[in-house]
């Protein structure tokens, strides 16, 4: 069990690396650095995009406009990073 709560966790930290990439990419396409006319940097956003949206886009029709600025992703992150404190502090130690 202590195997399947490990993976759970690493699989978390993965998706926080996930969304900060995304956001990251978001702002270098938005401030024309990068161009997603190439075909890889075309192919890593929407990868990006298919994975993290399904989780941001309720976060975002919850939240209120803000104008320019979207914090959906690190509300999200303070979500993981909660339930990563609950399975590391209270579930993880009660697993035999």
């Amino acid at each position: 069990m202590r195997a399947l709560l490990d993976i759970i966790l690493i699989v978390l930290d993965l998706y926080t690396w996930l969304l900060i990439a995304s956001a990251i990419l978001s702002w270098l396409i938005a401030f024309n650095v990068v161009n997603t006319r190439n075909q890889f940097v075309g192919g890593v956003a929407e990868f990006l995009y298919k994975i993290t949206e399904p989780v941001l886009r309720p976060i975002r029709n919850a939240l209120p406009s803000f104008g320019g600025l979207d914090i959906s992703p690190i509300i999200v992150i303070l979500i993981i990073m909660f339930l990563q404190r609950v399975i590391t502090y209270y579930v993880y130690p009660n697993v035999i």
